[in-house]
C-alpha cells in the first residue's frame, strides 16, 4: 500500500533547475517524474528563452521521496539532452519584518537597466524576491522596449517614502517609467 504524501510529512525540499532544447511534452514529463516519486510540486517557473526550455521548481516530500526524485532526475539527465541540477533546501521561514513591494519598469531597451535597479536595491538592503524581464517591439514604431517586474522585500525599518522618492529619481535619471507599490495579498 502506497501512502500519499501529506503536508505533515513533507519536510524535505528540493530545488531543481532544468535547461535544454524546447519541445512539446517536457513539462508533462517533469510533472510525471515528480508525481511518480511521491513528491509535491510546490513552486515553479518555466519559460522558453530563444529556443531553450528553462525551468526551476521546488518539490517537497519526505527524505525517501525526495531522494527518489533526485535519482529520477539524475537518470533523466543521463538519458536526455537536458542539463539538470538539484539542491536540497529548507522552506524559507516567514519574516514578519519585511514588507513586500512590487516594482514595474518600462523603457526603451538599453544595456544596464537590470544592473542599475539591482544595485539600487542592494545598496539599501532590499532583497529581490523574484524578477521577470522581457523585451518586445513597441506598437506602431517597432522600437525595442524593455519591461521588468520584480517583487522586493523592504525591511520594516526603512523609510518607505524616502525609498520610493529615491527610486523615482533613479527612474528619471535613467529615463525609465517605473512604479513601486505595496503587494496586495
Amino acid at each position: 500500500m502506497t501512502t500519499q504524501p501529506t503536508r505533515n510529512n513533507m519536510n524535505t525540499h528540493l530545488v531543481v533547475s532544468i535547461l535544454g532544447e524546447d519541445h512539446p511534452g517536457i513539462v508533462e514529463s517533469i510533472a510525471d517524474i515528480v508525481r511518480d516519486a511521491g513528491c509535491n510540486l510546490e513552486d515553479s517557473r518555466m519559460s522558453v528563452l530563444g529556443g531553450a526550455f528553462a525551468m526551476i521548481l521546488l518539490a517537497s516530500g519526505n527524505w525517501n521521496t525526495t531522494t527518489k526524485l533526485e535519482k529520477a532526475f539524475d537518470r533523466l539527465a543521463q538519458t536526455s539532452e537536458l542539463v539538470i541540477t538539484t539542491q536540497r533546501t529548507q522552506r524559507r521561514a516567514p519574516s514578519g519584518n519585511l514588507i513586500p513591494y512590487g516594482v514595474d519598469v518600462v523603457a526603451l531597451d538599453q544595456p544596464g537597466i537590470v544592473y542599475e535597479l539591482a544595485n539600487f536595491f542592494a545598496a539599501r538592503g532590499v532583497n529581490i524576491q523574484n524578477m521577470t524581464t522581457a523585451t518586445y517591439a513597441a506598437p506602431h514604431t517597432g522600437s525595442p522596449m524593455f519591461s521588468l517586474h520584480m517583487t522586493v522585500e523592504i525591511p520594516d525599518h526603512a523609510h518607505l517614502a524616502t525609498l520610493r522618492d529615491e527610486f523615482l529619481d533613479l527612474c528619471d535619471d535613467l529615463n525609465l517609467d517605473g512604479i513601486m507599490e505595496p503587494v496586495k495579498h
